[in-house]
């Protein structure tokens, strides 16, 4: 009997140390965590590592062909963010949630944006970073070393002019 309570003790704290409860805003990660790793396929057929990214500031814009927010979103993010800092190093990611390529093709082509797109099927990348029950847009950035240092939920115009204030004192 001893043994069974301390197997159920050791397995209740390790339930409760992982266990990923999302936050008020749906996030499983929280800012000072290492960006969980995943690897994606752009939909111009490469493919990308965030673990390769190290030493470059990155941006994970996950969105979806069916989220107005999103397409607000993707032209702010196409001229103050890409267009701005792309030179000097900014890797930006469209991370589209759960839908196929000509979906995402469709909706660059419909918002104008030129930063890549990734195809996240059945939100499994979306699942790293936040419950898969909540929504998009989101924006994680990245520093050079894979710590997540700003998260944005949909599309705050003050929230976004924090975050692109951030990216340029990361880009420096």
């Amino acid at each position: 009997m001893k043994q069974f309570v301390t197997l159920l003790t050791i397995a209740l704290i390790a339930e409760s140390t992982f266990a990923q409860t999302p936050d008020e805003r749906g996030y499983i990660v929280k800012v000072g965590d290492m960006a969980p790793d995943f690897e994606m396929t752009l939909t111009d057929g490469s493919s990308v590592k965030l673990s390769d990214l190290r030493g470059s500031v990155v941006m994970l814009q996950f969105t979806a062909s069916w989220c107005g927010v999103c397409r607000k979103e993707m032209p702010h993010i196409e001229k103050e963010i890409w267009q701005a800092y792309k030179d000097k190093g900014l890797k930006v990611f469209g991370v589209d949630r759960d839908e196929p390529k000509k979906k995402a093709l469709e909706m660059v082509k419909a918002t104008g944006i030129t930063y890549p797109m990734g195809l996240d099927d059945n939100a499994d990348i979306f699942g790293l970073y936040a419950d898969k029950k909540s929504g998009v847009t989101r924006n994680v950035l990245i520093d050079k070393h894979g710590k997540i240092i700003f998260l944005t939920r949909l599309f705050n115009q003050d929230e976004f002019n924090a975050l692109v204030k951030r990216i340029g004192e990361e880009v420096k």
